[in-house]
């Protein structure tokens, strides 16, 4: 049996030593909420990562469509609003 365990309560006191005890299955009850939270949290970071790419493609689409749409009309597209916009239209879903 390991005797050091008794030494230190013998050294600092049971109360001391449960209060550490008590502090380390705190220690690990919430190490173990903890990960389980940021591995929802990361699996929800992705999905909007993927969200917000699906956006940008969507964005990308319809400014293509609008363009298409004025020129069949006869219309003159608005440079300045195709200008600002992201040309970017790589997929990585």
């Amino acid at each position: 049996m390991d005797l050091s365990v008794f030494v230190f309560i013998h050294s600092v006191g049971l109360p001391i030593a449960a209060a550490f005890a008590g502090g380390y299955f705190v220690f690990l009850t919430l190490k173990f909420i903890l990960a389980g939270a940021t591995s929802s949290v990361k699996s929800i970071a992705d999905i909007v990562q993927n969200l917000d790419k699906r956006i940008e493609v969507m964005n990308t689409q319809l400014q293509k469509i609008d363009v298409k749409v004025t020129h069949s009309l006869g219309l003159e597209p608005d440079y300045y609003r195709i200008a600002r916009s992201k040309i970017d239209d790589q997929r990585r879903d």
